[in-house]
């Protein structure tokens, strides 16, 4: 249970997808200026990553590894991640439509999303268990919602203030992921504390 909850601190705050390994910027910088967006796109990454996960491991080990087609690793994982984020979109045209148009063009980006083919890639290369594949993918997901929401808070924050003109718009939102990535780097001493 110890590690479980390790691997899902870690992926939280240490090795934070959008913050540490730069991985999902593109929805981290283009629906992160309103709250509700950024926790339903978030929410939709989480689901992703969880499904993508739990087809992708059992792909790789009991079909790609034993037949040696292990380089066929990324395009298979990418047609499984698409057709997923396929499904997600389906289900919230029919069942949420207010949430499915606030997402817009970012829904389909999740099919390129590097987090959710980072999280399925990186579990086979750590050498997780399918178990702690899927602690790793619900940890990373809640990573990105952490990422999204805090930096949503940042993005009020900012349009609210005077910004010389040349920093703003882009140049004032690189600046402010910048410093919160650097923020996540003290969490590193606190996770490897926390659980001695």
């Amino acid at each position: 249970m110890k590690e479980f909850a390790i691997i899902i601190m870690s992926a939280v705050l240490v090795n934070n997808y959008v913050l540490a390994k730069f991985l999902g910027i593109c929805p981290f910088l283009g629906v992160s200026k309103k709250l509700d967006s950024a926790v339903g796109m978030s929410m939709a990454v989480i689901f992703v990553m969880m499904m993508a996960t739990a087809v992708t491991y059992p792909i790789q080990t009991y079909l790609l590894d034993p037949n040696g087609l292990g380089y066929l690793q990324t395009i298979v994982f990418i047609l499984v991640i698409a057709a997923l984020v396929q499904l997600v979109e389906i289900v919230l045209k029919k069942y949420v439509p207010a949430l499915h148009k606030a997402l817009g063009v970012y829904l389909p980006l999740i099919t390129t999303n590097c987090a959710v083919l980072g999280v399925t890639i990186l579990n086979i290369d750590s050498g997780f268990n399918f178990a702690k594949s899927m602690a790793n993918a619900f940890g990373s997901g809640l990573g990105f919602l952490l990422a999204m929401v805090l930096f949503s808070g940042v993005r009020s924050r900012i349009e609210g203030c005077d910004a010389p003109e040349s920093f703003q718009g882009i140049p004032i939102t690189l600046v402010a992921a910048s410093i919160t990535s650097v923020s996540f780097m003290g969490f590193v001493g606190v996770v490897e504390n926390l659980f001695r």
